[in-house]
């Protein structure tokens, strides 16, 4: 997703050190009503989302929740029927992380327990080039802590 620019110098994605800590069982709560939304993006684009449940775990002594999406057009493709994604913010956006956020992918089916490792969070296309129309994790989906765990921001 590089511009050609940063494509001629890129190396490799800097990361935080990987942490055990950001390792945790999730218990998962399905939705009760699965309804579709259209979730905002960085550009006009609005696609559609369903919300699919909640993943409630404890993360430095505190509980937690994380709201875990689908995207409907992608679903309806093979590879992706069971795939759940989990965009989310938290303390360290805009210093050490891209300031729109991080991702995390899952893959189901979602049983009642989610091992959920932030370890693996990633940045939205859009941390590396304007071209791209990303999610924007839902204020439902803030963490208020510095999740210290995962790609760290691309530019400075």
């Amino acid at each position: 997703p590089l511009d050609s620019a940063d494509r001629e110098a890129f190396d490799h994605l800097h990361r935080f050190p990987a942490d055990p800590a950001f390792r945790v069982l999730a218990r998962f709560k399905p939705a009760r009503k699965v309804r579709s939304f259209g979730m905002r993006t960085s550009t006009d684009r609005v696609p559609e989302y369903r919300k699919v449940g909640v993943l409630h775990f404890m993360l430095d002594g505190r509980k937690e929740e994380l709201h875990v999406y689908q995207n409907v057009k992608l679903s309806e493709q093979e590879p992706y029927r069971n795939h759940f994604f989990v965009p989310f913010t938290d303390l360290t956006n805009g210093e050490e992380t891209y300031g729109g956020g991080r991702y995390l992918d899952l893959w189901g089916p979602l049983g009642e327990q989610v091992e959920l490792d932030l370890n693996r969070a990633y940045n939205p296309y859009c941390a590396y080039s304007h071209r791209y129309s990303c999610p924007i994790p839902p204020a439902e989906n803030h963490l208020p802590l510095r999740v210290t765990a995962g790609v760290l921001k691309f530019h400075d």
